[in-house]
């Protein structure tokens, strides 16, 4: 599947209808053993399925921006990891930190006060460290910057980013990640394909709920999530009317589960601009208009 994008776009280019499968569509017709026969056997009888859903073939603009979010989402990861290293080797020697990349600044005045007790070597590999973190902030920071440039050049990224809780990065990751939003019906079925709705557990007619399903792509389900939460801090929170759906909800529910529901509704809403080209409208005024 690495190179399905790239084939399926030269295919393309020479005239073929070209449709792609998920493989976890394919698996269930698979006979017995697993071979090539046997592989392209059941994607020829996979693809004749009249209710089989296929994947949009993607353009090597989105491919490149996936690029550039993905190596971006690698350096923040490496940089998690060596702050932890960091904060377990101090540890070791009597010194907690509190998690988080805000703290920096209390390991770097620990290392260099020249009473803190340290051995000699564990402040030197301890400033090492310090300055990989340093490297690997200012490339994050490169990316972030080329992610806020790209997003200001396309209609589509503006568009998203009147949002509440959507900023280049989310709008980019949409870009880069969702199929075309005329292929969803509606747009719960895109919320569906972002696995933000429950996991069924119905049986002789009666409806059973569960968690959401996470079955879809993480990226943007994990960046709308975000964004939820950010209008749920206390800062968010002030511009929330009173008597809405979302502060009923905020008094009555856990703020992780109203944080779900949010980005679901989210969800919905990027399906119905990005169809509609429009802008981003709050609920109250559109039911004022």
């Amino acid at each position: 599947m690495r190179q399905c994008q790239f084939w399926a776009r030269e295919l393309t280019h020479l005239g073929h209808d070209v449709k792609l499968i998920s493989p976890r569509y394919v698996k269930p017709f698979v006979k017995r053993q697993k071979y090539d026969a046997a592989d392209a056997e059941a994607i020829v009888e996979a693809a004749q399925r009249p209710e089989m859903r296929f994947v949009d073939p993607k353009t090597e603009d989105q491919q490149a921006r996936a690029m550039l979010y993905r190596v971006r989402e690698r350096l923040v990861c490496q940089r998690t990891e060596l702050v932890n290293a960091l904060r377990s080797y101090l540890y070791e020697f009597g010194h907690a930190f509190p998690q988080g990349i805000a703290h920096l600044k209390r390991i770097e005045t620990l290392v260099d006060d020249p009473n803190s007790k340290l051995p000699e070597l564990v402040c030197n590999e301890c400033r090492d460290l310090l300055i990989q973190i340093s490297e690997i902030s200012e490339r994050i920071d490169i990316k972030t910057r080329r992610i806020q440039d790209l997003a200001a050049e396309t209609d589509t990224a503006r568009r998203l980013q009147t949002m509440p809780g959507v900023g280049p990065i989310t709008a980019l990751a949409v870009e880069a990640f969702a199929p075309c939003m005329t292929s969803f019906k509606r747009g719960r079925d895109f919320a569906a394909w972002l696995g933000l709705v429950p996991r069924q557990h119905s049986s002789g007619g009666k409806e059973r709920l569960g968690r959401v399903s996470k079955a879809g792509q993480a990226d943007i389900r994990k960046l709308l999530i975000m964004g939820a939460m950010s209008r749920l801090n206390w800062l968010g929170r002030k511009a929330i009317p009173d008597g809405v759906w979302l502060a009923k909800l905020m008094e009555r529910k856990p703020k992780m589960l109203v944080a779900i529901a949010l980005a679901n509704k989210m969800a919905r809403a990027i399906w119905a601009m990005l169809t509609r080209n429009e802008d981003y409208r709050e609920p109250a005024c559109a039911v004022a208009a």
